[in-house]
């Protein structure tokens, strides 16, 4: 096992990367706009992924004013909840990467536009969801992704500067986010296509693509690195 004399982080998007929650959002988002006589294609679902609630529902339907706005996302949150935990949607590889991540010494973080509420639920459920000590949530933030506010703050949470960090990611929206923050990206596809993902620093198809060499190399760490035996 190799080892980061440096502290390092890595900050996770959370839906589509830690749980494969796209079914779950588009079902939840369908059941929720129902009972207000609303409709949404998943078109227009897919072009707002990963996207806060207001700005999808203001986007999509502008007509729609403010404290109305806000009841509505509540009850589309917990429609979800209860769909993640009726079956829950880990992604394949997530346990892995996340163990050899903790061996490592690496400091791990969620940076993601979701409520802590559902947050919280996905630790739940999630194997090694305690080792997520730094977490930024849809709540704490004024500005949704592309903006780079959310790990801005995650980042600072960790006390690392951008440049010790890396972003996992799944949307373009996310991958710009990471950028602007000044980390490198990894892109997992499946929400977006790999040309969509184009900025990302890696782009893989799965989590289990990833390797520990994969992180240490884009952090370039050539001088800082010790082997453990």
């Amino acid at each position: 096992m190799k080892m980061v004399k440096e502290r390092w982080g890595v900050i996770f998007d959370m839906d589509g990367v830690l749980i494969d929650s796209y079914n779950a959002h588009f079902i939840s988002w369908k059941e929720m706009l129902k009972g207000y006589g609303l409709v949404i294609s998943e078109d227009q679902f897919a072009s707002t992924f990963g996207r806060t609630n207001e700005d999808i529902i203001s986007s999509h339907f502008p007509h729609i004013k403010r404290e109305e706005i806000k009841k509505m996302a509540e009850k589309k949150e917990r429609i979800f909840r209860r769909i993640i935990k009726e079956r829950p949607p880990v992604m394949e590889g997530a346990e892995d990467l996340i163990k050899i991540l903790k061996d490592s010494g690496a400091l791990l973080g969620i940076g993601s536009s979701a409520p802590i509420e559902n947050i919280k639920a996905v630790l739940e459920i999630l194997p090694y969801g305690d080792h997520f000590r730094f977490i930024t949530s849809g709540d704490e933030i004024i500005k949704g992704k592309p903006d780079p506010e959310v790990f801005l703050k995650t980042v600072e949470k960790m006390g690392l500067m951008p440049d010790r960090c890396l972003v996992l990611e799944d949307a373009p929206s996310g991958v710009e986010a990471g950028k602007r923050a000044g980390c490198k990206v990894i892109a997992l596809t499946g929400t977006a296509k790999r040309e969509e993902l184009y900025k990302a620093d890696l782009i893989v198809d799965s989590l289990k693509e990833i390797k520990l060499k994969d992180f240490l190399r884009l952090l370039n760490p050539a001088s800082t690195l010790q082997k453990t035996f």
